[in-house]
């Protein structure tokens, strides 16, 4: 199967359980791999036959605006949005890392892993 694959989509935003994670926010990076058929799209090279990125990104950001305690809840979000908004797709994983979260140690990142598929 085909993909698109976002890689290192930065965002700065207040998700968390910490009152403090609320007030201040802090840095996320999403990565998001989608496969379908791309096969019309590689021969039409028409947009309408494809998955847009510009969308993708789209709902990426969208969704990581919507404050969540738990990185599981946005991830689902946008799991949930890719494929109500795009037929096309069949599987979708979601990548969501808290760059430096807080939790009393040197620690780059905390990453969860969804997928999906239909």
């Amino acid at each position: 199967m085909d993909q698109i694959i976002l890689e290192n989509v930065r965002v700065y935003t207040n998700h968390g359980c910490l009152d403090e994670e609320a007030r201040i926010g802090s840095d996320y990076r999403v990565d998001l791999r989608i496969e379908a058929d791309l096969s019309a799209s590689a021969k039409s090279d028409e947009l309408k036959d494809t998955v847009d990125y510009v969308h993708l990104n789209k709902i990426i950001k969208e969704e990581m605006l919507v404050r969540s305690k738990l990185l599981e809840h946005v991830a689902q979000r946008i799991l949930n949005r890719v494929f109500d908004d795009l037929a096309i797709v069949i599987f979708a994983e979601v990548k969501v890392a808290k760059i430096n979260p807080p939790i009393g140690g040197d620690v780059e990142a905390v990453r969860i892993v969804m997928t999906k598929s239909r």
